[in-house]
């Protein structure tokens, strides 16, 4: 639904478009460089331990992002997606019979998302020019903690595994002038981790180390960005 709005937002700013600009010609780079944010879906992860009910949920995450886009010819593009690392908090809400809702903090980690995509460009000699482009992610997690509390219960760490998934996108470049363009960028992106903890026993004396697995974190985000560009051949 989210994407269809936008997809309509995108046509009816180009029916708005009179004054023709400098055509994005065949063999054309335009290099952006802005600010986006990463908002996961919500409820990430549910399972139940020990007869509690518990949901995982993973925060937004805002950071400098990084695309260039080259132009096969008027219309067919190839673009890839880099940033700084994104950093997001991870909360755990519990139900528990007879208590209620709780929810807290448990740790956190950092992502970085490159993406590649191949782009199609509706009107490639307009003042705006929008575009649609469906590719390929990967997501790598790292720096992931937990808070200190867990330790005293024998949690050591928590892991989560790289993820592998389809990227959708739409967005537009403004023409500012010959060179420089402003960049609305919009992208759905499958990412689904494993998630495991170590768990650490002291059994009569004796330190025993096991992999715990949670199950599947499903993030799934949305990712809005703007930024500024500059296209050069």
């Amino acid at each position: 639904m989210k994407l269809c709005k936008a997809l309509l937002v995108v046509t009816g700013l180009l029916a708005l478009v009179a004054a023709p600009a400098l055509a994005t010609e065949p063999g054309t780079w335009t290099l952006r460089a802005g600010v986006g944010t990463v908002q996961p879906d919500d409820n990430n992860l549910t399972f139940v331990d020990e007869g509690d009910t518990v949901m995982i949920d993973v925060g937004n995450g805002t950071a400098m992002t990084l695309s260039g886009t080259y132009m096969f010819n008027e219309h067919w593009a190839f673009d890839i997606l880099a940033s700084l690392p994104f950093s997001h908090d991870i909360k755990a809400t519990i139900d528990v019979p007879d208590v209620g809702m709780e929810t807290a903090k448990i740790g956190d980690t950092k992502h970085l998302p490159p993406t590649v995509s191949v782009q199609y460009h509706f009107a490639p000699d307009s003042t705006f020019q929008p575009y649609v482009g469906l590719g390929v992610n990967w997501t790598t997690f790292f720096d992931t903690d937990l808070v200190s509390e867990f330790e005293a219960d024998g949690v050591d760490k928590l892991r989560l595994d790289d993820s592998f998934g389809l990227a959708a996108q739409i967005g537009g470049d403004w023409q500012l002038n010959d060179n420089w363009v402003a960049n609305l960028d919009i992208r759905y992106i499958d990412i689904e981790t494993d998630a495991s903890v170590d768990v650490v026993e002291d059994i009569d004396g004796e330190i025993f180390a096991s992999e715990l697995k949670l199950g599947t974190i499903k993030i799934d985000p949305w990712v809005y960005s703007v930024n500024l560009g500059y296209q050069f051949k």
